[in-house]
């Protein structure tokens, strides 16, 4: 079930629905109670109407206002919904308004406060109204496919999220946001599906279908199509399983005048089990998500053509299980990739550089203007940012425009370098290149050296690695549910959109 947004018009005091929702901010000065946030001002009014102080019923209730804090009040008739749902925003920014981040947060964690409710209506979109759509969906949220004893609470079912008077087009705000925010519940179903039921097969048929739906063109290559075209890398990863692999190509022509070409790339490994260098059984599970790269790249180019952005996206998309067995592909083989470049295979768990290198080498043959890849490249990424910031290495100007793009989405980027001297480290014994280096050191930059040799010179490009941030395994916050996140799907969008808008 996913939850309906709409345009509210009317005042969150008399609105026909379960709960009005209300942001709150923490106290200033000298006050101890929380501050009702911009946009619930006619709420305050109409509890101060029922001789109530709706700030100082809050702070008794434990309201502070710090972030994803929510606090339920029965409004007992002050407003005409039953229900107030206030929650915590955190501090202002320099600017003194609240951050579309901190609004998105919000919405998200009320979102998920009020599933099991018929209907709600939101303050929170006079903040802001994009980041308050994209946390009310995100937030709300489920993946309830494989239970079989009952999906629990449904997510709220209508969300009314009232605008400011100065937004202009709301409901264009609103189709946009909403688009964006469907394209990343898009990568969260498909992070989210077990590997037994998403291999390498069906995964190239859930693309085709959305990809058709989107009026997208579609390309799939299996079998003897990938030996005859000289997929060494995709091969060699995907010869250890039974379920064979495949290569996507997704086509959006970008309308009448597409402003430039981008190319998208992402690493769909259904599953890793690191082949012959095995990984530890502990936490192996996780390995589902190992194509939310993937997933991504094909959730953002449907997202494109929804949003009819005029730049022209072809997105290649290399897919394989990595399986240990007696055809598995060893430490110590060599691979010959696409355009004849051949790597020596020092670790087996090092897999999605090899099936990328041919991606990007396929998808150089276009000479798009832009080249973008994403994928769940290395656990060095996490223990360099943590599990929340994606790495973002390539091309200097364009990684830092893509970092910084994905900051503004709300999807924590930071610009990593590539030192030269590290590119001797991958020197091979008998190959042109080896695929690990034999040291621990700077495992993410090593990963995003071997990427770079794939790469036209010329050619913009960035790699944005998401192995922590793709994936989240704790509980709840804002609008992060557990399970697959979607990451990066909002800044592949906001790039192509910023291509769109400025080439």
């Amino acid at each position: 079930m996913s939850t309906d947004l709409y345009v509210e018009g009317g005042s969150p005091a008399t609105a026909e629905t379960d709960a009005v929702v209300v942001g709150l901010l923490p106290a200033s000065g000298d006050d101890s109670a929380p501050r009702l946030a911009p946009g619930a001002e006619d709420v305050g009014e109409a509890f101060r109407g029922a001789d109530a102080d709706l700030p100082a019923l809050l702070a008794i209730a434990g309201a502070s206002g710090k972030a994803d804090e929510v606090v339920k009040l029965p409004a007992r008739g002050a407003i005409t919904a039953p229900l107030l749902v206030a929650v915590g925003l955190g501090d202002l920014e320099a600017n003194g308004a609240p951050g579309a981040e901190a609004v998105r947060r919000a919405s998200g964690a009320a979102a998920r406060a009020l599933a099991g409710t018929g209907s709600a209506v939101s303050t929170l979109g006079r903040i802001d109204l994009a980041a308050a759509a994209e946390g009310s969906l995100l937030g709300a949220y489920t993946f309830t496919d494989y239970r079989s004893n009952g999906a629990g609470r449904a997510p709220v079912g209508r969300v009314g999220l009232l605008a400011d008077s100065t937004d202009g087009d709301a409901a264009e705000i609103l189709r946009t946001a909403t688009g964006v925010a469907q394209a990343v519940r898009t990568a969260r179903d498909l992070v989210n599906t077990p590997p037994n039921d998403l291999f390498p097969e069906t995964f190239a048929a859930r693309a085709r279908e959305l990809a058709e739906a989107a009026g997208i063109e579609v390309e799939v290559l299996a079998g003897d199509e990938l030996a005859e075209g000289g997929y060494g890398g995709v091969l060699g990863v995907g010869q250890g399983s039974s379920r064979g692999p495949r290569l996507v190509r997704l086509r959006y022509s970008g309308g009448a005048a597409p402003r430039a070409t981008v190319a998208l790339i992402g690493k769909g490994i259904t599953f890793d089990t690191g082949g012959i260098s095995i990984k530890p059984a502990a936490n192996m599970d996780h390995m589902t998500s190992d194509m939310g790269g993937a997933a991504a790249v094909i959730a953002a180019t449907v997202a494109a053509a929804r949003l009819e952005l005029p730049v022209a996206v072809t997105a290649t998309v290399p897919m394989a299980e990595n399986m240990p067995s007696a055809t598995a592909y060893r430490p110590g083989d060599v691979l010959r990739m696409y355009g004849g470049r051949t790597v020596e295979v020092l670790n087996t768990d090092a897999e999605g550089r090899l099936i990328l290198a041919d991606a990007i080498a396929r998808a150089a043959e276009d000479a798009p203007d832009y080249l973008i890849e994403t994928s769940t490249l290395t656990g060095a990424q996490q223990i360099a940012l943590g599990l929340r910031t994606a790495g973002v290495m390539g091309s200097d100007e364009f990684r830092d425009r893509v970092a910084a793009l994905g900051r503004a989405t709300g999807e924590d980027a930071w610009a990593m370098p590539l030192p030269p001297h590290l590119r001797g480290e991958l020197d091979s014994r008998v190959a042109d290149i080896a695929n690990v280096t034999g040291t621990r050191w700077g495992g993410m930059l090593v990963a995003g050296t071997f990427l770079r040799e794939f790469v036209p010179a010329d050619l913009p490009w960035a790699h944005i690695d998401i192995a922590g941030p793709s994936f989240h395994t704790g509980a709840p916050y804002g609008y992060t549910t557990k399970g697959g996140t979607g990451v990066p799907v909002r800044t592949l969008v906001a790039v192509l959109s910023d291509i769109a808008a400025n080439g």
